[in-house]
């Protein structure tokens, strides 16, 4: 799959596009792309998905405290795991979104995209103020050639409660459900970084997650069973999410990773968490002491959920 602002190439056969934020790529998403892309193949057009950077919400209302299920690269990964052939990241600002309905249609949609094929929701709004739709969208399709085909109200409404719902999980400590929604383990990415080596003193030393991007949606403090694939080898581990309330009264929120019969120097890299069980919530320990004994248990515990995936 490549990824491009634009499509740097031009396309022998033309492409068949969707558009949107496809936030967390979830089941709902992935019929959708599951779509595009069989018809892709049927029509001989390249699967294009058209989506924006930052989210229009960022934008628009600056103050806009909205959190996303994935970053970028996360929606790499999964996109291309689903086929598609052109992720398009069109950067969104406020001269973008100014754009009238034609010069999206003419300039993007046609000259960049070589847009033969259209899929979208039948509420689809574009263009300056939003004040495009789907009609407009088809009438246009007439001029410039392209095919529009309408996503049902029924699909996009099991896109919209499938995002809400995954939102609300992750928040509320419901993991299951969350994973259910995504159709694959909720993702934590980001660089390792030195900690305040607590977990050494333990004896469970655990690789501090820093992410980037604040946007990224934190999952419920308490303590994960994960997995993350290391030099080539899938990993097994436990995490904890939270303020460390033992030994830190006023900490800021951290991600830690225990990995199991593990012991390579990982600071620095790059790692993708795959989150996979919700163990506890985190607590408050009366000591150091009480505090290794729940770790050990934790261990045991994640170690049998793991068994049983």
């Amino acid at each position: 799959m490549k990824v491009s602002s634009v499509i740097e190439t031009p396309l022998n056969s033309g492409s068949i596009v969707t558009i949107g934020t496809f936030d967390g790529v979830h089941i709902g998403h992935q019929k959708i792309i599951k779509k595009l892309v069989d018809l892709g193949k049927e029509k001989d057009l390249q699967s294009v998905l058209l989506t924006f950077f930052p989210h229009p919400r960022m934008v628009i209302h600056k103050d806009s405290e909205i959190k996303l299920l994935n970053t970028l690269k996360e929606k790499s990964i999964i996109l291309e795991a689903n086929g598609l052939d052109h992720l398009v990241i069109k950067e969104f600002t406020p001269e973008f979104s100014r754009l009238t309905a034609l010069e999206f249609v003419r300039d993007i949609l046609v000259n960049a995209l070589k847009t033969k094929c259209i899929i979208i929701g039948y509420d689809h709004r574009f263009g300056r103020n939003r004040a495009a739709n789907i009609d407009d969208l088809k009438d246009f399709g007439q001029i410039y050639d392209f095919e529009v085909i309408q996503i049902s109200a029924e699909e996009i409404n099991e896109v919209a409660v499938s995002s809400t719902k995954i939102r609300k999980a992750l928040e509320s400590g419901d993991l299951k459900t969350a994973n259910a929604y995504l159709g694959y383990p909720y993702m934590l990415s980001g660089t390792v970084v030195s900690g305040k080596g607590l977990g050494r003193e333990l004896d469970f030393p655990t690789a501090n997650l820093q992410i980037a991007e604040s946007f990224k949606l934190i999952p419920k403090n308490g303590v994960y069973a994960v997995k993350s694939e290391i030099d080539g080898d899938n990993i097994y581990g436990m995490m904890n999410i939270g303020v460390n309330p033992t030994v830190n009264e006023n900490s800021d929120q951290n991600i830690e990773i225990h990995f199991f019969d593990f012991d390579k120097d990982i600071y620095g890299q790059e790692l993708q968490i795959d989150v996979l069980v919700r163990l506890r919530d985190e607590r408050k320990f009366d000591s150091l002491d009480a505090l290794k004994s729940q770790l050990d248990i934790d261990q045991q515990n994640a170690k049998e959920q793991i068994k049983s995936l």
